[in-house]
């Protein structure tokens, strides 16, 4: 009996590495052939490409531009992160286009015009793009800043359907999109929080969807917030609602082993209420909520919480409740001991790490201390997984500093700042003003290397052993596209990060802050000569 009973024990152990292996490696099936084909790299969220060979701690020093796609001037960010399956590669521009174009030449495939859908009422907001894309079917599936979701014929760029997901008039779309099984996932945000003070704040809910892969048609929707309720007015005189917000500004990841969809929500922008700040755990078939942690008590934030004036529209400003303190990062899991744990990051600068099947805490790290600006000093749009260490950087932490964290516990194993100098050389030298030290996009990593762009127009590689940078690249200079359109570099993106894919790493540039050009931005590819 007492054999028997170890023998169960055994398989039973069993069992649970291997579904928790599954979740990880499994996930990798997508990318087997090196391919990039969505924002989390695989359903599980690692930001890793464990088939690159190429580009190796030995090799990187040698990377070289390969080509440069420019955009037109907008004055809007780029944002849209690369998806990469075999030769061709997708992304959006800051020009309400969506492109394809061939990994080895930059020349253009195709072309999709956001704007032949439809009409928004977010037409006159800046920002208008695309997100990163979901390659899967045969199709390429992307929101927009519109509210829009869109699948394309992969091959032809046709469009097959798009839906319009808001019935809000300032709802858009950060999160980008996850396909499993016939599904695509994704979160709604919106620009309600950058509202003046005469407008009726707020009435915005944000909600995360389920969406047929085939027809777009929506299977299920899960919001985060009640119905915003009219409490009285304004200062303005405006109509007062809440509560509101709790947007879902960052990527979904997928536990393939439990059908466990993993995704976080933002602030509130008016009142107290709802699951703001809250780690969710969904089934994902039917949206039903599995378990979900709220990591903070109090969070009611928007844009005129920045202003000396903004007392009787922000009324965190007195009890510091306006936070900013967003779970917009994209979640990353990870097997520890036979477990496995959900980690995501904050922009309070606190990385959490969850039981990723019963939503217990098992451990939380401070990375960076929050200043008055708030959240902006935080983690912001996602961390990686190599299979050994966790890769989490932060923004405007004075400097921003790239971390190694031991996914067990959550220790520090290296942390490297931004480089100290790099405002004060290369093509940022020229901005004073605005060039800042700091982290915004997601981190990346390949064996043996972590990759990391920065405000100051510096895309960077580290090692993954020690921390130390082994290659830089300054993207503050003129480039001409190879699709005959003069452009420049600048801040590394946010929304996305670097992807590295068959030997070619991928940096899209033009984010805030913006420097001064009268050139637009481009996407960047680098190899190996």
């Amino acid at each position: 009996m007492r054999r028997a009973r170890g023998l169960l024990v055994l398989c039973s152990l069993v069992a649970l590495l291997g579904s928790t292996t599954a979740a990880v490696s499994g996930a990798d099936a997508g990318v087997a052939s090196g391919d990039w084909p969505s924002w989390q790299g695989d359903p599980a969220g690692s930001r890793f490409n464990r088939a690159e060979h190429r580009i190796t701690p030995r090799t990187v020093g040698r990377l070289k531009l390969k080509w440069a796609f420019a955009y037109p001037k907008t004055g809007a960010w780029a944002k849209s992160q690369p998806a990469v399956v075999g030769n061709d590669v997708f992304f959006g521009g800051p020009d309400r286009m969506f492109y394809a174009v061939d990994a080895r030449t930059g020349k253009t495939k195709w072309r999709f015009s956001l704007g032949s859908v439809g009409a928004s009422t977010m037409e006159g907001v800046a920002f208008n793009g695309a997100t990163g894309a979901a390659v899967a079917e045969g199709k390429v599936f992307f929101g927009d800043s519109r509210g829009y979701v869109y699948a394309l014929d992969q091959h032809t760029g046709k469009l097959i359907w798009a839906v319009q997901t808001e019935n809000h008039p300032r709802g858009w779309h950060t999160s980008s999109p996850l396909y499993y099984r016939g599904r695509i996932y994704l979160g709604a945000s919106s620009a309600e929080h950058g509202v003046d003070k005469d407008y009726p704040c707020c009435t915005f809910r944000g909600h995360i969807d389920s969406l047929n892969a085939a027809t777009g048609a929506l299977v299920w929707r899960r919001y985060t917030m009640p119905e915003p309720q009219a409490v009285g007015t304004w200062p303005s005189g405006a109509t007062r609602y809440e509560p509101s917000g709790a947007g879902v500004w960052g990527s979904p990841v997928i536990d393939e082993s439990t059908g466990t969809l993993y995704i976080g929500t933002g602030q509130n922008y008016s009142g107290h209420g709802g699951d703001f700040d809250t780690l969710f755990a969904l089934d994902a078939v039917s949206g039903a909520v599995r378990w979900k942690q709220q990591v903070t008590d109090s969070d009611s934030w928007r844009d005129l919480c920045n202003f000396p004036d903004g007392e009787g529209y922000c009324p965190g400003l007195k009890d510091n409740t306006a936070l900013d303190f967003d779970l917009g990062s994209t979640p990353n899991l990870f097997p520890v001991r036979g477990r496995m744990l959900v980690g995501v990051g904050q922009k309070s600068g606190v990385y959490h790490a969850f039981d990723a099947r019963t939503g217990k805490v098992r451990w939380r790290r401070q990375l960076s201390v929050p200043s008055p600006l708030g959240g902006a000093t935080g983690i912001q749009w996602g961390a990686s997984y190599d299979g050994t260490h966790l890769y989490a950087a932060t923004y405007y932490a004075g400097p921003g500093t790239l971390n190694a964290l031991d996914p067990a516990t959550g220790k520090v194993v290296w942390t490297t700042p931004n480089p100290a100098d790099g405002c004060t050389r290369g093509g940022a030298a020229q901005y004073p003003e605005q060039c800042v030290l700091a982290h915004t996009p997601a981190v990346t990593s390949s064996p043996g290397l972590v990759y990391e762009g920065s405000t100051d127009g510096k895309m960077r590689v580290y090692s993954a052993r020690t921390g130390a940078v082994l290659w830089e690249y300054d993207t503050i200079r003129d480039f001409t596209g190879v699709n005959g359109i003069p452009g420049r570099g600048g801040s590394i993106a946010g929304n996305g990060g670097a992807v590295v894919a068959h030997g070619t790493l991928y940096v899209q540039t033009g984010y805030e802050p913006m420097y001064p050009s009268e050139r637009g931005n481009v996407l960047l590819a680098f190899d190996l000569p």
